[in-house]
Order: C-alpha cells, then structure tokens, then sequence
C-alpha cells in the first residue's frame, strides 16, 4: 500500500500570492502534478493540516478546485491556519468529516493500514492540544482494532524540534499521547505537519514523523534568539510503503523535474 502525504499548502484565493511573496497555489499544483505522475500510484492521498492560509471562504474554494485533481481517496485534517467551521463545511461531503466539535476520523476501507486523523487544533490559537477528549477518543479508536498496522496523523507535532520559533507552537501534553502510544504496538507512524521540515524521531515506542510544506520551508536555526524565517528550498511531499514483510517505509519526494535518469544506481 503507498499512501502520499502532502502537507501545509497555505492556499490562498486565485491569484493571491503567501505573504505576498510566494506563489504557494502554483506550487501546489506543481505538488498535484507530480504525485500523479508517480508510477505505481498511491493508493491513498493525505494532507495534514494548513490547507489554507486565513481560513477565508474564498482559499477554501479554491483548494476544492486544485484537490479535485487528484485522483486517490482524500483525507484531511486541518491545522492552525485553518478555520474549524470552515473546514468543515468545505469538506461536509467527506465521509470522515464530523458534524461538529473536533475533526477527528478513522479510516479503514482503503488498504491494510488504518489511518486515525486526530484534529489537535486549538481554535483561535497556533499551538495544539491532546487534550482529555482527544486521548479518549483515539484511545477508543486504537483498542477497536488493536492488531491492525496504523498511522496516527495529526497537525502540530507533540515534540520540542530546537527551532524556537517553532517549539512555542507544538502540540501540548505530548508525554500523555506518548504513553498512550506506548501501549499499541501496531502504531506505525505519527504523522505530522506544521514544522515546513522533515524530522523524524522516535516517540512513544514508535516513530514519527513531519511533513515538508509544498511552498515554503522554516529555517532550521537553532540559536536560542533566532528570528523566525523561512526559505524557498526545494519543496516535497512523503511517500509511506507499507509491506506486510518489512513495515512502513517512508521516502522524501523532492517536487519537480530533475536531470535523469541516469543508467547508473
């Protein structure tokens, strides 16, 4: 089973540029393009948080437009930047979306691995929160199907990465989603968002992992007074690969066209 992450677009209404500097809707579309040109294709598409960047009615509809293109089973869950009630009508069509409080799913239909999206967003506000409803729910969630492999995606990470621009904006009580985790072995992975960066780390028996933006990536400055700032690296997106012989692999796809290939590995 391959499933694709995409992670943190920040789209904006058509013709609208990020920050007034990026053209984040472009690359996503670039990002759209590439996966379908990946060959064998994935079974099933993520995007794991900040969709749109001001939650406004008019990003939502224009991530409906690009998100049309792709071809795979879609699920979503939204980050800091978006906005909980507009998510949720924008993607009222979705079978995973709630009606109302958090936008938490569970998803098993689409291959032998199960996808939990934990919507640990806190309303108004860019840190997260695994708060007391969140843990019981995905407690609930693991214990119904206790030896099926599973990846637990959710926006914030619940982990201190050294960025400290960064760091002020995780995912609060991690150590509780941490035991929790400890307890389900057939926990893959953690996926995350957030960050604009790849990182992986082991978390609570199992490991995790943050998706890179498809627009534009956080500085990786670790200095304890470093000024936020972000950079136009190569964007990517993450590829999962699920073999009943060997787990859950993951690769780093950088987007775009490079020179190759070679007849040389």
């Amino acid at each position: 089973m391959l499933i694709a992450q995409l992670s943190d677009p920040h789209l904006r209404p058509k013709g609208v540029l990020y920050h007034g500097i990026v053209d984040s809707n472009a690359m996503f579309a670039a990002a759209i393009e590439h996966l379908n040109g990946l060959s064998p294709q994935p079974d099933l598409v993520l995007v794991s948080g900040d969709i749109v960047d001001e939650g406004a009615p008019a990003e939502y509809e224009f991530a409906r437009e690009l998100l049309s293109a792709i071809r795979q089973p879609l699920l979503v869950i939204p980050g800091n930047h978006d906005e909980r009630e507009a998510f949720r009508r924008s993607f009222a069509d979705f079978d995973t979306t709630s009606r109302s409080g958090p936008l938490h799913f569970a998803a098993g239909d689409f291959g032998p691995v199960r996808i939990l999206g934990v919507d640990v967003t806190v309303p108004g506000l860019h840190h997260g929160d695994f708060d007391d409803d969140a843990a019981a729910w995905l407690e609930q969630q693991l214990a119904a199907a206790p030896g099926r492999p599973t990846i637990v995606m959710m926006h914030q990470p619940p982990f201190a990465c050294g960025i400290p621009y960064v760091d002020e904006y995780w995912c609060r009580n991690g150590e509780r989603l941490a035991a929790l985790i400890a307890r389900f072995p057939n926990v893959e992975r953690i996926a995350c968002g957030h960050v604009h960066r790849f990182m992986q780390l082991r978390f609570g028996g199992t490991l995790l992992c943050t998706a890179p933006s498809t627009t534009t990536a956080i500085a990786l400055r670790f200095q304890a007074d470093a000024e936020p700032a972000s950079y136009l690296e190569p964007p990517a997106f993450l590829l999962h690969h699920w073999k009943e012989d060997a787990g859950l692999v993951t690769h780093l796809v950088p987007i775009g066209r490079f020179p190759g290939p070679f007849d040389f590995a």
